[in-house]
């Protein structure tokens, strides 16, 4: 794995090769959308949102990825009364978010209608399996909203005692037992998928070793039947990169004293890719694991008027319009990263009998402002997990993040093991 670029090895005049670059872009652009374009979900297309409803056995298909969000009059899949798994840090009814009409939307794919989530059905498909989750804190804010959907149907128990800590102060593993169903779910914190170790925790600076997978989680991959790989918000925190040990770069946050005379800066994105590769890589090669691998790509934040720390909030109550604003560049390139890291591995994992299925959720929570806790993931006066006072990040429970797992659903009913 290399991160530096590589040089033309000859000069052409620029009458030739402006238009032939845009040729080959074309032709590219339109290669990549026609070989990616089914790794996103699909369903049959259907004609109610009936839970109940069977799929249709018709050849239309449309992309569940792609549309708007719509008013929804029914009630939430859960509330904090009736889960119990929702932390405060995400339990913005018990702190008072003054609008709850974040709950009253409803996702509508371009062409047919989204099944709400059907816990009994998810829970049978899952009967005898295992299924890990993989990334930072958008991670956990999935599996608990997983678990608060399917606790309405079925109540898992926490399995194990005195887990790992992290040097963050977070727990290395959880594990969810269903016990009527033998559908174990697992929490694997690991924010940046690869070997990291922080270096300084004074900056808050982190060594990462971008070509080896984080065994605390990679050791177990034989044990899992899927794994839901998600993570990029880390990437931000000053870094230093290594490959077969040696340093190779820094991002644009690492000073130059923590890593020598190393003045080279490597672009986020770009390490984003060659973690999610390396990672992808492990699982793909891994003896043993012939199951499913499910990359969950980047989820944009919210924050208007400012930073997390610098005063910023997210005040909207309603959600953006298709087309009211364009996704931000960083979200774009994070995305960009994510798919080229799933497509340059696909082909390999294929030969070893492993699926990798892209979980597109970045358009559709690009138009969902409303949903965040915003200052109402804490009492007044207090703070969340990470020192934050206002919260764009992470996602109310219930609220727009439930998407995940109704997508998720119909992914692995549409490619069933």
């Amino acid at each position: 794995m290399k991160l530096h670029k590589s040089s033309p090895s000859r000069k052409l005049s620029a009458a030739i090769v402006t238009p032939i670059f845009i040729l080959l872009v074309l032709a590219l652009v339109s290669l990549y959308d026609m070989t990616s374009s089914n790794r996103y979900p699909h369903i049959d297309r259907v004609s109610s949102s009936s839970s109940s409803a069977s799929p249709a056995t018709t050849v239309e298909y449309c992309n569940l990825t792609q549309g708007q969000w719509v008013p929804d009059d029914e009630a939430p899949y859960y509330t904090n009364l009736t889960c119990p798994f929702i932390d405060d840090h995400q339990n913005c009814m018990k702190f008072g978010k003054p609008s709850l009409e974040f709950m009253r939307w409803r996702w509508r794919p371009d062409g047919c209608e989204l099944p709400r989530f059907d816990a009994a059905r998810f829970l049978e498909a899952m009967r005898g399996k295992s299924m890990a989750f993989v990334g930072d804190s958008l991670a956990r804010n999935h599996l608990k909203s997983l678990l608060c959907l399917l606790s309405e149907e079925a109540q898992p128990v926490e399995v194990g005692t005195s887990p790992e800590i992290d040097v963050t102060g977070r727990a290395v593993r959880r594990d969810y037992h269903f016990g009527n169903h033998g559908f174990t779910i697992s929490l694997f914190w690991s924010p940046f998928l690869v070997k990291a170790n922080q270096s300084n925790a004074t900056l808050g600076q982190w060594d990462l070793h971008l070509d080896t997978a984080d065994t605390r989680w990679a050791a177990h991959i034989a044990g899992f039947d899927y794994i839901v790989l998600s993570g990029t918000n880390w990437f931000l925190r000053p870094s230093l990169y290594r490959e077969r040990g040696r340093l190779v770069g820094r991002n644009d946050a690492a000073g130059i004293a923590g890593g020598g005379n190393l003045t080279e800066v490597v672009s986020v994105p770009v390490a984003v890719r060659a973690a999610f590769r390396t990672a992808l890589g492990a699982i793909a090669s891994r003896e043993g694991f012939r199951g499913k691998v499910v990359l969950r790509t980047v989820t944009p934040a919210h924050f208007e008027n400012g930073e997390w720390n610098t005063g910023g909030d997210c005040v909207r109550t309603l959600p953006f319009r298709r087309g009211e604003r364009a996704l931000g560049a960083v979200e774009a390139e994070y995305r960009a990263a994510q798919v080229d890291a799933l497509r340059e591995t696909a082909a390999a994992a294929r030969r070893n009998g492993v699926e990798m299925l892209l979980l597109d959720i970045t358009e559709a929570m690009d138009l969902r402002p409303d949903g965040h806790p915003s200052r109402y993931g804490h009492p007044p006066g207090g703070s969340v997990e990470g020192s934050f006072v206002v919260d764009c990040l992470h996602w109310c429970l219930p609220g727009p993040i439930d998407l995940w797992s109704e997508l998720l659903l119909q992914m692995l009913i549409a490619h069933p093991s």
